[in-house]
């Protein structure tokens, strides 16, 4: 059981020795601790809820994910608490209690790789493995106030990982310094070591600012001082996303219902991407798990039972035409971004949640936040949210998108621009901002 001293990160503490080598390894003398959906020998691996690790073995093998980290010179101290099932963003469990956000305590963490995110936020390791389908790494990510990564779809090995979704589901993680955020980038995708590519251009994605609840200057400013340093404002350009979405993926009309068209509150053609998104995740975690759920009954906490069982009791209904989604989607965000073109936006549209929230708001602002989080997760592309300090007292972020298998790029960038943005940030909550 997670100890109070740990921020309630952890679900247990061990520690996995790194592999020893006579020669120094990228990884070497650095922490880090994994989410309880990761195999490790010997461990009963949790998914969030203590029914599911009642009816499972320990594990008779370490995910190879783990085993190339250890292999780099890491040392695992632990596992992590996550959310049930990993079918939430908001980072509550009710079995195990709710990592503390040490960036805002009496806010929600995020989730569902909360307890990662936490345990990196509070500096109790150098990095952590969370996953990320519906946007379980850069939601938290923002929350607390650190870097987190979502890889391209499928460059880093699931195996030995519980799927939620398999389609959508990504192989994260967290950092709070952006040169390990690389390194541990470039040994989950064993790339090798490049000289950093300009980006061809940064567009901005004016609507989705727009919506948030931040002001978008706060939000934009940083980014576009630190590109205009560095390589030039002259590559910034301002893309309205909903009306070119809306443009590009005729598939979307079969979403387009009277809550999606609300154009006051949301963008009607990204929030219908985020319910063709969540029908996908339903119908394919229904495929992994709804025989476990339906023979198990598990323990569910509330608003995860409601979730959980509205998917087990999904159909196969417009499941061809969110493939159709998919597909138009990136196609035409290909041919938005061109080579080493990059997409701002918001990494979620407000602050963390006060911690228990009033249900039916909080279901309201996570579907909102879908809409943004589904460009990743609907083309596998590769996203990175940044921490932008705090506005109000409390952390926000923005995010950067490229193309699927441009995570190299994207990790380099991020390298680049880091240093200067903090540096823009450090200025922006100066002049209390």
């Amino acid at each position: 059981m997670a100890k109070d001293s740990d921020y309630g990160a952890f679900m247990e503490k061990f520690v996995l020795q790194p592999s020893p080598s006579a020669h120094e390894l990228p990884l070497s003398g650095l922490t880090f601790a994994v989410k309880d959906l990761y195999d490790v020998d010997g461990y009963v691996t949790g998914f969030g809820n203590p029914d599911w690790a009642r009816t499972h073995p320990a594990a008779t093998s370490t995910a190879p994910a783990v085993l190339s980290l250890l292999r780099a010179g890491a040392t695992c101290i632990g596992k992590t608490v996550m959310d049930e099932m990993a079918y939430s963003i908001e980072g509550e469990n009710i079995h195990y209690g709710t990592p503390r956000n040490p960036c805002a305590p009496d806010r929600i963490p995020g989730g569902s790789s909360s307890g990662s995110a936490v345990a990196v936020a509070a500096k109790l390791v150098d990095f952590a493995l969370g996953s990320d389908t519906g946007g379980s790494v850069r939601v938290p990510a923002s929350y607390c106030g650190i870097l987190g990564f979502r890889p391209s779809h499928d460059v880093v090995s699931t195996t030995g990982v519980i799927p939620m979704a398999q389609s959508f589901d990504s192989m994260g993680w967290f950092a709070r310094d952006p040169v390990i955020l690389n390194r541990v980038g470039r040994v989950l995708m064993q790339l090798p070591d490049v000289d950093p590519v300009n980006p061809s251009q940064i567009i901005i994605a004016e609507d989705c600012f727009q919506l948030s609840a931040i002001p978008s200057d706060r939000l934009t400013e940083p980014l576009f001082k630190s590109v205009n340093k560095l390589f030039g404002g002259d590559l910034v350009k301002h893309a309205i996303l909903g009306d070119y979405v809306k443009e590009k993926v005729p598939s979307l009309k079969q979403f387009m219902t009277e809550e999606t068209a609300d154009q006051e509150n949301n963008i009607p053609s990204l929030a219908a991407l985020s319910s063709a998104m969540r029908l996908l995740q339903r119908y394919e975690f229904k495929k992994h798990h709804g025989e476990w759920v339906s023979t198990v009954k598990p323990d569910l906490g509330p608003g995860m039972s409601e979730r959980i069982w509205r998917a087990v009791r999904t159909t196969d209904e417009n499941v061809d035409v969110c493939h159709s989604v998919r597909t138009e989607l990136r196609a035409a965000l290909n041919a938005l971004l061109g080579d080493c073109g990059v997409l701002a936006i918001p990494t979620v549209l407000e602050p963390p949640p006060k911690l228990q929230c009033d249900p039916i708001r909080l279901e309201a602002l996570l579907v909102k936040t879908f809409s943004l989080l589904s460009n990743a997760g609907l083309t596998g592309f590769c996203q990175v949210s940044i921490p932008l300090g705090l506005y109000d007292n409390l952390p926000v972020a923005i995010s950067l998108l490229a193309k699927h298998g441009s995570d190299g790029f994207l990790l380099n960038l991020v390298e680049s621009l880091y240093k200067n943005i903090q540096e823009e940030v450090g200025i922006a909550e100066k002049k209390g901002y």
